[in-house]
């Protein structure tokens, strides 16, 4: 008898398949307008990040970031120039070499790139409104210099050099953050189960799926640049 793929299950969406909401109460961005300065009010684990968050409060409110390594408790952050670790800056006030997180990708968006433990960004040069930053891939990205970010490297690094040991750990990380574990390499199935089933030559069918095509229907080369043997 044959059953939903994969693909076809997670696009059902049953809770198996669904990601843990209560994971994500907490969201990361900062507000529209920052000034003068704010404290670090707690410092909180959350399921659905990799890295720990700090509350911020200040005068208008509180919001989320996360944490720079060595963070504390009851530290002042400033929202001015002043060139500290966890301060929230614009790009254009930051010196060059300096480490970086959290950078908005568009000036008072609340911070897109950079906010996996333990990485960073640098401000590698300056070329007129336009502020050239390393990103942890070693490529360069150009940002306007009005965007923010934490100075800083944030916390958590190191998280995957301790070994995971047992398998429903890496279950329980991975379905967290709605990440399907353990993934069934599509030729181990059976032939009705799935298009490139059953592992008879061991040479899956080249099938382009359609862009708009429903989950169960997109497997294959999904918006491939080119096909065929390499030459």
């Amino acid at each position: 008898m044959g059953k939903n793929i994969i693909q076809q299950a997670r696009g059902h969406g049953s809770f198996t398949y669904r990601v843990r909401r209560n994971a994500f109460k907490y969201k990361i961005r900062y507000p529209r307008n920052l000034q003068g300065e704010g404290e670090v009010i707690k410092l909180i684990n959350s399921a659905g990040h990799s890295a720990p968050l700090a509350k911020i409060k200040h005068r208008d409110g509180v919001f989320y970031i996360p944490a720079f390594k060595g963070m504390i408790e009851g530290q002042k952050i400033s929202f001015e120039k002043e060139i500290k670790e966890g301060n929230i800056l614009k790009l254009g006030d930051i010196p060059v070499k300096t480490s970086v997180y959290c950078i908005e990708s568009r000036p008072g968006d609340g911070g897109k790139f950079i906010k996996t433990g333990g990485s960073s960004a640098t401000i590698n040069r300056v070329i007129g409104d336009k502020i050239f930053v390393l990103m942890p891939s070693k490529k360069e990205k150009e940002f306007n210099k009005n965007c923010r970010a934490v100075i800083g490297i944030i916390a958590g690094g190191g998280r995957l050099e301790k070994p995971i040991v047992k398998a429903g750990k890496r279950y329980h990380i991975k379905k967290a953050r709605n990440k399907l574990w353990p993934r069934t390499s599509a030729v181990k199935v059976n032939v009705i189960d799935h298009p490139f089933g059953s592992g008879r030559g061991k040479n899956p069918k080249s099938k382009i799926a359609k862009r708009n095509a429903p989950p169960g229907r997109k497997v294959g080369l999904l918006r491939p640049r080119r096909t065929g043997k390499r030459k």
